[in-house]
């Protein structure tokens, strides 16, 4: 699916993403000097995005949170999570990433990356159409918050939900997607939004266009030295591999920072794609796009942007865009694929007889990130249409359970409605067909677990049941 409805923007995106991977190996995003006209302060870089980065960690600590219940109503862990969520108070621990054996990570504290900061504010504001009630993207997160806070280990095993995964992907999507492709790098490259000429803000060592490029580029959560690394590098570093600390750490003090040298979610999953060898460089294109308009700013020497300049911005805009949604497509293809073999095995097992709790905890997980992924997918900038309408009717609201018994609806007092299936051999197909429209809307390239050459053959064991044809 084209992002931009414009040949001449795809072809902009396709030359600069060859001119990026030309210089890849010696750019860091930082260092840019300051270009503000009369600026008197002491400061040399113009570059800042730790209120983004404080957002990452707050994200990663409320998923790491999301699975501490323990089966019952727990309002002391709730108010925590709703404080990673929803609020602002100093003294927030770091809950995740923390050091981890010889890799080593500094801050400790929320408060030393960005004071003030937290999620809820900056995600999704829309109505969420894949989940009941149309709740708006914090509405659904606190939802998700109140059930996570009393389900052990934060799952529901009875109805299908993994809280920590689906509050996870869904965040990745409905804050650092939506903000970057939606506000920065849409209405704030406006000629009257945010303009170059001027400080961000009273004293600002930085113009309101460098700050909103910069502020795009600390959502997608890389290192400032990820051109010098290979996916499988940035990948390592995201799961805290001892064995790739010393490229982590570029300026060499002993300590992975978490501002400038640490990997979060939207790199973490371009870098799992690019690694696995499909041809795929999301990770570096990406990067690449944001150096080039952050060059572009310091090159315009604090001086307002020509119609050129804009329109030369906005195509690496595109190109970000284009490749970022491209990585969520992927995300669903991938476990679109897992829940199929999930269903598969637990079939296999129910017709065994055999012990199926092992099965349905992965069913259940990979079914959390699917269903997060699909839904941050429909948080962009533009209404996907008839693609989010299927994509959400073969998903459904929540995972068909080996008893034939799906989640329909939520009451209104929060309560779970459940109606019947069709079991889980039609299930499997509407898997299968959530991968064929992320193939043709968004043209998936790595397509991880690829299950398609299943599809015509499964099709026809099951018959044209109305459930089975039903997209």
């Amino acid at each position: 699916m084209n992002i931009r409805n414009s040949a001449g923007a795809i072809a902009f995106a396709a030359a600069a993403v060859l001119a990026g991977q030309a210089n890849a190996d010696d750019r860091v995003y930082a260092g840019f000097p300051v270009t503000v006209k009369g600026y008197t302060g002491s400061k040399t870089s113009s570059v800042s995005y730790t209120g983004q980065i404080a957002r990452h960690v707050l994200h990663d600590s409320l998923k790491k949170l999301a699975g501490k219940g323990n089966g019952s109503a727990n309002a002391d862990l709730k108010a925590q999570l709703t404080a990673y969520f929803s609020g602002e108070d100093a003294g927030r621990a770091i809950i995740a990433p923390v050091s981890k054996g010889g890799f080593k990570v500094s801050p400790a504290n929320v408060d030393d990356l960005s004071k003030g900061k937290n999620i809820a504010g900056k995600t999704y504001k829309g109505a969420v159409t894949g989940w009941p009630n149309a709740m708006t993207g914090p509405e659904v997160v606190a939802f998700w918050i109140d059930k996570a806070s009393s389900a052990k280990g934060g799952v529901d095993a009875a109805n299908g939900y993994n809280y920590p995964q689906l509050i996870s992907k869904f965040i990745l999507g409905a804050m650092a997607y939506n903000q970057v492709v939606d506000v920065y790098l849409d209405e704030n490259l406006g000629a009257d939004k945010k303009p170059n000429d001027k400080p961000y803000s009273e004293g600002a060592a930085y113009t309101g266009k460098e700050h909103s490029w910069d502020e795009a580029f600390g959502y997608f959560g890389t290192p400032a030295h990820t051109m010098s690394l290979t996916a499988a590098e940035v990948y390592a570093i995201a799961k805290q591999d001892e064995k790739v600390f010393a490229k982590a750490d570029r300026n060499g003090n002993g300590v992975v920072d978490l501002y400038t040298e640490m990997v979060f979610g939207p790199a973490y999953y371009a870098a799992g794609f690019d690694k696995g060898g499909a041809g795929t460089s999301y990770l570096h294109t990406i990067t690449g796009a944001f150096l080039d308009g952050r060059q572009l700013l310091t090159d315009a020497n604090g001086a307002a942007l020509s119609a050129a300049q804009r329109e030369t911005l906005r195509g690496y805009a595109a190109v970000i865009e284009e490749n970022w949604q491209a990585v969520l497509a992927e995300a669903v293809f991938k476990y679109a694929g897992s829940v199929y073999k999930d269903a598969a095995a637990l079939n296999k097992a129910l017709d065994a007889g055999e012990d199926t709790a092992k099965l349905l905890d992965n069913y259940i997980k990979h079914w959390g990130e699917m269903k997060g992924f699909a839904l941050a997918l429909q948080t962009g900038r533009t209404n996907l249409g008839e693609t989010a309408v299927r994509l959400n009717r073969l998903i459904g609201f929540g995972p068909v359970m080996p008893n034939s018994s799906q989640v329909v609806d939520v009451d209104s007092a929060g309560n779970y409605v459940k109606g019947e299936a069709t079991g889980l051999g039609e299930y499997m197909v509407h898997m299968l067909k959530v991968q064929k429209l992320m193939l043709d809307s968004f043209g998936v390239k790595a397509r991880n677990n690829d299950a398609l050459a299943d599809l015509g053959d499964l099709s026809k064991k099951l018959g044209s049941g109305s459930s089975a044809e039903n997209d």
